[in-house]
């Protein structure tokens, strides 16, 4: 398996590692409740440096970005990031990710670790224009550091003025003593905090100054199994099990990520226009559980006559809410919230409602 600069950390934590996106990574620490709450009440940090992050470079930079990818790169300014897709030529999503207008001529795109390969492979082939490419995964760190608490922490350890990075922007500067690291305000937890993107070089002198500085917060590691339950709380979509090759961005309810301007063409362009003006035959929603249960990834949707109606991708017991919630697809006349049908739960069909996501206000 694959390692990240982290991963003896991990070890010698006592964390409880898994394989996940072919690297070895930490699932839980101190257990995912207690490591979901921590981040909603306090700070917490996620080593995420199995993502990807791809440099596109030159005058053809823009012209790369606008024919590969659903959003409108070209409103996008210097600073600033910009979550989107890559929709393949059926209309599905080969991965979702974020673009960040670095510099003149020069963005980074930070794509789902399990797809680093199949995204790489994908711009490498729709590259018509001449853009720059580098594939700079394997020399690039990363931590989220995540929580209400997170700002007072980093603050200590950077002259960069964190309160004024609002929401999806970023600042590239000095941290902690190192030189170039991208500070970034884009946070899959909805608990607020900030990205940090670094070399492997740097890796372990940051990790130790985030976890000095934030002693006093008590400050703790966080696995990849609170970073789950924290982004389905958010609504947040999670490739592999809300988005895929064969879902689309409209009936994933990303139609404001996809974007029909003029002189921007990308794959599938004319079929999700058409989804949109027409609708689709199923849309993402989500649900919370009326009776007692967790809802599973695959579990069936049923209506009151036990018909199947639709699928669970993503499910849990919220730490929060204390009830089951989740996400999947139904046909559209049960998506609207209010709406009431059935999970499928170990041969058991427990009511849910449909809920206007995020599930944690």
């Amino acid at each position: 398996m694959k390692t990240t600069p982290f991963t003896d950390v991990h070890i010698a934590l006592g964390a409880k590692m898994h394989e996940f996106a072919g690297y070895s990574m930490p699932i839980e620490y101190s257990g995912i409740i207690d490591e979901h709450l921590t981040v909603c009440n306090g700070v917490g940090v996620f080593d995420v440096s199995h993502m990807g992050e791809f440099w596109v470079k030159g005058p053809h930079a823009l012209d790369f970005i606008q024919g590969i990818t659903s959003n409108d790169a070209s409103v996008l300014p210097v600073g600033k990031a910009q979550y989107t897709c890559f929709p393949n030529e059926q209309s599905g999503i080969v991965d979702d990710l974020l673009v960040y207008h670095y510099g003149s001529e020069k963005y980074l795109l930070v794509v789902n670790a399990g797809n680093i390969q199949k995204d790489w492979d994908w711009c490498v082939k729709h590259n018509m224009v001449g853009a720059e490419l580098e594939n700079a995964s394997d020399k690039t760190g990363q931590l989220a550091v995540q929580g209400p608490k997170a700002m007072q922490v980093l603050q200590r350890l950077t002259p960069v003025d964190l309160s004024a990075i609002p929401y999806y922007a970023f600042v590239t500067g000095e941290f902690a003593g190192c030189k170039e690291v991208i500070i970034s305000n884009t946070g899959y937890t909805g608990a607020g905090g900030f990205e940090l993107y670094f070399y492997t070089s740097d890796a372990m002198k940051i990790w130790n100054a985030v976890f000095e500085a934030g002693n006093p917060e008590g400050i703790k590691p966080i696995g990849l199994g609170a970073r789950d339950t924290l982004r389905l709380e958010m609504g947040f979509c999670l490739y592999g099990n809300d988005l895929d090759d064969t879902t689309s961005p409209i009936e994933a309810g990303l139609g404001w990520i996809t974007k029909f301007v003029d002189g921007k063409q990308f794959p599938s362009k004319a079929v999700l226009e058409r989804q949109k003006n027409e609708g689709v035959n199923r849309k993402l929603c989500a649900f919370e559980l009326v009776e007692k249960g967790i809802p599973r990834h695959g579990y069936e949707i049923v209506d009151d006559t036990n018909r199947p109606i639709g699928v669970v991708t993503s499910g849990t017991m919220s730490p929060v809410l204390k009830k089951g919630i989740g996400m999947g697809y139904v046909k559209p006349e049960w998506a609207k919230p209010g709406t009431e049908f059935f999970i499928q739960v170990r041969n058991k069909a427990l009511k849910a409602q449909v809920v206007k996501p995020p599930f944690r206000k």
